[in-house]
């Protein structure tokens, strides 16, 4: 089986942990590393240029031309629609789904100084800062991990945000990361979950899938994903949902702010977990009903 995937450390990190578990399985697995739009622009932000699918376009065209059999991607950069023909055939067991905090000197977000200046290109995280601290000067900053770890330790930023899954599957020990608590920093839609993505009609490889699936994963993703669909959201939308199982009950909580963080609203349901989905939108529903639609740029779907 080819395996499609982007070229990053964290992405060839994320690859070659679904490869091994497939070939400890007896699979035949070879990477294929697929350079996307998104790698290409650094110098902008990725809400200017089209957005999360610039990371997967090219390898979702590579598997609908059967240049590759399926493909890994972070759940986080897949938007909600999947095309025509393709599944979402696994998700291994979710990562930390945490936002953390990495400072030269261990300062937290209530500890560091006024006016400090923060990297991140994401509005989800730009949002939550401002909310948290409407001093701060939240600019933005692309690159993998590597390149930001390197600008924080150069001085040219008092902090940067990271995700705790792409720390700890690049095997990484930073001296000052401080995680942000989930209940009010939500992380994004699908942070920390790994997506394996097939062609529906390719049986073999869908079936060598299917023993990577864990269930508890794909619910939570289930329901994350209904949320972001009825949304209409993209990239450019500071928006984020967080499903956890509680037995046989999902809680699901959700936020949509406006980019500067001075309008934020949440909400959260739970339910059974054979209705993650209905759940999803049920929790996307009631922020629309608070007016998320009136704050933030939503599909044209998503105000009726």
């Amino acid at each position: 089986m080819r395996l499609g995937t982007r070229g990053s450390a964290l992405a060839l990190a994320q690859a070659g942990a679904v490869r091994d578990r497939l070939r400890a399985l007896g699979a035949d697995v070879e990477l294929v590393t697929i350079r996307t739009e998104g790698d290409r622009i650094l110098d902008r932000r990725l809400a200017e240029v089209g957005g999360k699918g610039l990371f997967v376009k090219e390898i979702e065209d590579a598997l609908l031309d059967q240049r590759i059999d399926l493909a890994v991607h972070s759940l986080k950069d897949l938007p909600a629609d999947v095309p025509a023909g393709l599944t979402m055939a696994a998700y291994p067991e979710r990562e930390d789904p945490r936002d953390v905090l990495v400072t030269r000197n261990g300062a937290t977000l209530d500890t560091l100084p006024v006016g400090a200046r923060i990297g991140t290109s994401s509005p989800r995280r730009r949002a939550l800062l401002l909310a948290a601290r409407a001093d701060l000067r939240v600019e933005s900053l692309r690159g993998n991990v590597d390149t930001r770890l390197g600008k924080l330790a150069a001085g040219d930023w008092d902090a940067i945000v990271l995700a705790a899954a792409g720390i700890r599957r690049l095997g990484l020990d930073l001296a000052h990361a401080t995680p942000l608590d989930p209940a009010t920093f939500v992380p994004a839609v699908g942070q920390g979950i790994v997506g394996i993505e097939a062609r529906e009609d390719d049986a073999v490889t869908c079936d060598w899938l299917r023993k990577l699936d864990h269930a508890d994963t794909r619910a939570c993703a289930d329901a994350e994903r209904a949320y972001l669909g009825r949304l209409g959201a993209s990239c450019v939308t500071p928006m984020a949902a967080h499903a956890e199982l509680s037995g046989d009950r999902v809680d699901i909580a959700g936020v949509v702010a406006s980019e500067d963080g001075r309008r934020v609203l949440r909400a959260s349901v739970n339910g059974p977990r054979t209705e993650a989905a209905r759940l999803g939108r049920e929790l996307a529903d009631r922020l629309l009903e608070q007016g998320a639609a009136s704050i933030t740029p939503l599909h044209p779907e998503a105000r009726r």
